[in-house]
């Protein structure tokens, strides 16, 4: 039923993209399709789920048909060969050598029922546990798709504002050095006015340069990840409100990261697989119980006294001592309390790493939030100072450079207004991430910001 569902949403989002830009929820659709990554966990997830099956196999009774048919063939010499003898007619005849040819059908019913075998038990253990590392292992492979298109989606967002930034300033740039050139040539201004406009207009031409290239490489990244071209994406609305995260208390995000982080969830799961290794290689110091069950049929037939048909059913306990194997079940035991060891230290690694992730996902959203509203203000201030620059430029009290630079200041506040936003957002669902609680409805808020551009 699933994949019906995402076909149609991939279809309404297709003939949406004809009318109007994609948001993040439809890019979102395209990539649970499309991206090689995800697909990958997937099928990986679909592998785990078939140890179980496995491991259970060990513990279960095995059936077998063991066959053959023979066919011999004996040659005979009597001792008198050659000697003539009268038959009941009165016709002499003589004594021959002969043979006879015989065919053996044979097959044989097997069954084999595991009583006491405690490596197969711990076995079927660890399936369970391994099917449970696949389960988790995928549901961070749909974490980090989130995480991975959201951040694909805003560098292009931010690609595309750097760019009309840039384009804007260098409109505002050829105003001023046409401006420049008018006054030198009736000759109010300097041409140092002429040369400082010329020099910024060549600056502003090869940050555009730059810009288009960056576009380019984010919308390739974000390709990467959809499966085809992007077309026009949805854009953050202007004077969005940003809120910061629930709880506000960092001390809960961090403990909520520590017991439920994906990462840390498999580093238990392995940590408790790597305890049942050792309990299973210690198996081999242990005897060995199996039920066993046969029942044998043949066929005999050709020139002999033996020729029919016999069955042969027998039942009755197989056991396996060990008792000496070159010190091999020792080092085995020795190498996986070895492998425990770096699983528990694994283990803490990863909760350490969670820890630290949500404690900077944390601050990252809440000075997200700070520099958001500091840049908001700078972005009237900047604004303010530049129509001030012009002002002044035009009464005389102002030279060109002042006005360049201004309006150097107004776009560059602007540009990182925006890239603020967008990871103070990122920030955000990271967060969730390493809490392990991030899910595709958080992605409805995210998309509720959003307007087509």
């Amino acid at each position: 039923m699933q994949k019906p569902l995402i076909a149609v949403l991939l279809a309404s989002a297709f003939f949406s993209l004809n009318a109007q830009a994609a948001d993040l929820l439809q890019v979102y659709q395209q990539a649970l399709a499309n991206d090689a990554t995800y697909a990958s966990a997937r099928a990986s997830a679909a592998v785990g789920r078939e140890r179980v099956p496995q491991g259970r196999a060990g513990l279960l009774p095995t059936v077998g048909i063991i066959g053959n048919v023979t066919r011999a063939k004996g040659e005979s010499t009597p001792w008198n060969v050659g000697t003539p003898f009268k038959d009941d007619d009165g016709v002499t005849q003589f004594v021959e050598g002969g043979g006879a040819t015989t065919t053996q059908k044979q097959y044989t019913v097997q069954l084999s029922q595991p009583l006491f075998r405690w490596d197969r038990w711990e076995t079927y253990q660890q399936s369970k546990l391994q099917q449970s590392i696949a389960e988790a292992q995928f549901a961070q492979a749909q974490q980090d798709l989130i995480t991975r298109v959201a951040q694909a989606y805003f560098d292009v967002l931010a690609a595309q504002d750097t760019l009309a930034s840039t384009r804007a300033q260098k409109e505002a740039v050829t105003e001023q050095l046409a401006s420049a050139k008018r006054n030198f040539e009736v000759g109010t201004q300097t041409i140092t006015d002429t040369h400082e406009a010329q020099a910024a207009y060549d600056l502003v031409i090869s940050q555009e340069i730059a810009a288009v290239n960056d576009l380019e490489s984010k919308k390739t990244a974000l390709q990467a990840i959809i499966g085809t071209p992007p077309a026009a994406l949805a854009t953050l609305r202007t004077g969005v409100n940003l809120t910061a995260p629930q709880p506000i208390n960092v001390d809960q995000w961090v403990s909520a990261a520590e017991n439920q982080n994906y990462a840390v969830s498999v580093a238990q799961l392995q940590l408790e697989s790597a305890k049942r290794e050792i309990s299973k290689q210690r198996a081999g110091h242990l005897p060995t119980l199996d039920l066993v069950a046969s029942s044998q049929h043949t066929n005999l037939s050709g020139q002999t006294n033996q020729s029919g048909r016999s069955s042969n059913n027998a039942i009755g306990i197989s056991y396996n001592i060990p008792i000496f194997s070159g010190f091999a079940v020792t080092s085995r035991v020795r190498e996986s309390i070895a492998l425990e060891d770096k699983a528990r230290n694994d283990l803490e690694a990863n909760r350490r790493n969670a820890a630290l992730v949500a404690r900077q996902s944390f601050l990252g959203v809440n000075s997200g939030l700070a520099q958001v509203k500091a840049l908001e203000a700078a972005e009237v201030s900047s604004n303010s100072a530049l129509e001030s620059n012009k002002l002044g430029y035009q009464v005389g009290v102002r030279i060109n450079i002042d006005v360049l630079n201004a309006q150097r200041q107004l776009y560059q506040t602007r540009t990182d207004l925006a890239k603020a936003r967008y990871n103070t957002i990122l920030a955000g669902l990271k967060l969730k991430a390493a809490a392990g609680s991030l899910r595709e409805e958080d992605l409805l808020p995210v998309n509720a910001l959003l307007s087509q551009p």
